[in-house]
């Protein structure tokens, strides 16, 4: 397979910790409450929509199957897509990172002399951080998608795989296309229709006078060299369709064998994204079209750690992640401090598997490789993932190769967990402890939360509520049972 992965850093993350970043997080209460209201109402469509599937469970056995097979074979089904998307017209190029993948875009758009271009939305774009790229070269990468365009015009970050503007609520959104959009279209009021329409007349013109765009894929065909898009608001497709030229930057993993295999996940996608039985927008291009679309189409396969990831043999499956974000959505950690506490483009718990492999996070001691302990363990994100990636154990693994790197490991860390381990591996240790309860009882709110203790223990309540210990411990409630049996 032509593409190799290589040792620079690509544009995921920030720089931030994800200690630090959930530090941040947890205590502004207003994102929690946006949080709070947009996941669990995503979570019930999506548990309506499973439920009222008779075959749900052998979807996702299907789709885990398909994507596996995919990563099995991934070098023989690339040449075949690379093969039938030049058979039909389109042009191919290889990136080995996010600086090949960008100079490869620009060296196309600045061909065809435009300052200009429209965007759909795009994980991978986000990945290579293209639209700084452009940026910097004098062109403005102009995003279509509704959420995505809120971020952009908000100087922001996306806080979520589906919905980047998650952590915004409609007066946040008022308030940024007050600030954006010219006096006739700003909008008088924080009605989600009103403030569609005022995004719908900002973007039109956008589309009409668009010469290139640019978009990922949901799913690459081999067989065909098909490309497909799933989408809610027809953005894509305009973006699609109108321009002269279409770039589709897409990682080399999401590539599938055939038409038959696209099914499962034309199902199993939109149910788990935003609860819908099916998107309102699915678009298919294959190649160039004479007369009909862009006549000009050229796809950049992604590697960007890929490969490196690939060969892996526990880590290899974050790849078959089709970017659903019910893991998201589930994860008491997301929920808690938002998508930009993770400070990656990839948040929430397949970030925290992801992001840190393709960083190469525990050989270079990367910030990301703190993201394996943003978990409960809880294992939800694994019931819920439409293709049972086994995020749980992975991020097990992943915690591992952490500390024994060091990467991951924290100040005091270590020294509170063999201080810990000290009480508990002895029975009368732990005994002895427990007679501090009564301590915990009595610093405990009214609530029965424990929101500040003295140090060393501080780091922990910094970004932590520590519930009140029990009236009673296990071992004093089984030894008087005991003796009351006598």
């Amino acid at each position: 397979m032509r593409p190799q992965s290589t040792t620079e850093t690509s544009p995921l993350q920030w720089g931030e910790t994800f200690r630090d970043g959930s530090r941040r997080m947890v205590g502004n209460d207003q994102l929690r409450a946006n949080l709070r209201n947009a996941t669990e109402t995503i979570r019930s469509k999506r548990d309506a929509r499973a439920a009222e599937t008779q075959n749900w469970e052998e979807l996702r056995d299907a789709g885990a199957a398909i994507k596996r097979y995919s990563l099995d074979h991934l070098a023989d089904l690339l040449e075949e897509l690379e093969a039938n998307v030049t058979a039909n017209g389109g042009i191919v190029h290889w990136a080995r990172d996010a600086h090949e993948a960008n100079a490869i875009a620009y060296d196309i758009v600045a061909r065809h002399q435009v300052d200009e271009v429209v965007k759909v939305k795009s994980m991978a774009t986000q990945e290579i951080g293209l639209n700084e790229y452009f940026a910097d070269r004098g062109i403005q990468a102009v995003e279509t998608d509704l959420a995505e365009l809120i971020v952009q015009l908000g100087n922001d970050h996306p806080s979520h795989v589906v919905v980047p503007a998650i952590h915004r609520n409609r007066s946040e959104v008022r308030d940024i296309f007050t600030d954006n959009f010219e006096d006739g279209n700003r909008p008088s009021s924080d009605d989600p229709r009103e403030l569609t329409m005022r995004a719908r007349t900002h973007l039109r013109e956008k589309f009409l006078n668009a010469k290139v765009a640019i978009s990922g894929a949901n799913s690459m065909i081999a067989d065909t060299g098909a490309l497909s898009v799933y989408e809610s608001e027809g953005n894509g497709r305009m973006c699609l369709t109108l321009p002269e030229v279409l770039i589709s930057i897409v990682g080399i993993e999401k590539v599938i064998p055939t038409w038959q295999d696209a099914e499962v996940f034309t199902e199993l996608l939109p149910r788990s994204a935003t609860g819908e039985p099916m998107n309102p927008y699915t678009s298919w291009w294959t190649g160039v079209t004479p007369g009909d679309g862009p006549q000009e189409f050229h796809l950049i396969l992604l590697d960007n750690g890929r490969t490196t990831v690939l060969a892996d043999p526990l880590g290899r499956d974050a790849l078959a992640c089709i970017r659903c974000g019910a893991c998201m959505n589930i994860c008491p950690v997301y929920r808690m401090v938002g998508g930009h506490a993770y400070n990656s483009v990839y948040p929430g718990p397949i970030g925290a598997i992801l992001t840190p492999q393709l960083l190469g996070a525990f050989e270079d001691g990367d910030p990301s490789a703190t993201l394996p302990f943003a978990s409960t363990l809880c294992g939800a994100c694994y019931d819920v993932c439409p293709v049972k990636i086994d995020i749980p154990s992975i991020l097990v693994e992943l915690r591992r190769r952490s500390v024994e790197s060091g990467a991951g490991s924290t100040s005091g860390w270590g020294a509170a967990m063999k201080a810990s381990s000290e009480v508990m591996r002895s029975g009368r240790r732990l005994g002895a402890a427990e007679t501090l309860l009564p301590l915990g009882r009595a610093v405990a709110d009214k609530e029965g939360r424990i929101t500040q203790l003295p140090w060393p223990v501080s780091s922990w309540t910094k970004s932590r509520d520590v519930p009140s210990p029990p009236t009673e411990s296990f071992r004093r409630w089984m030894s008087r049972r005991e003796k009351a049996e006598r």
